[in-house]
């Protein structure tokens, strides 16, 4: 493995966890249930998406990159479609966004 290789899947590594830990940080500054699963349905995709491309680099041409391929192809049909899933059964249940007014309790 060449030292840029290495790098390269640091770099896709390191900006994968600091999107993640930016997710987190959003789940927790966020006023409702809507606006916290929306920064946790985004940054964990894309987080998830960026480490799993350092691990390619860091596998090369195996079946270990075939293998985290399909992980990849996973996450990426599974995580937001919880993500809408869940919002889209708050929403049924009668939970309403937050606004400046009201906040966002049942109706």
């Amino acid at each position: 493995m060449s030292v840029a290789a290495d790098i390269l899947s640091w770099a896709f590594m390191l900006t994968g966890s600091a999107v993640i830990i930016v997710g987190s940080v959003g789940l927790l500054r966020m006023p409702d249930f809507y606006t916290r699963s929306h920064a946790a349905g985004m940054t964990d995709t894309l987080g998830a998406a960026l480490i799993l491309a350092g691990l390619a680099v860091e596998a090369g041409w195996s079946l270990n990159l075939a293998r985290l391929v399909f992980i990849f192809i996973f996450l990426l049909f599974t995580g937001p479609t919880a993500c809408h899933a869940l919002t889209r059964a708050a929403f049924a249940s009668g939970l309403r966004p937050w606004t400046r007014g009201g906040g966002g309790a049942k109706d």
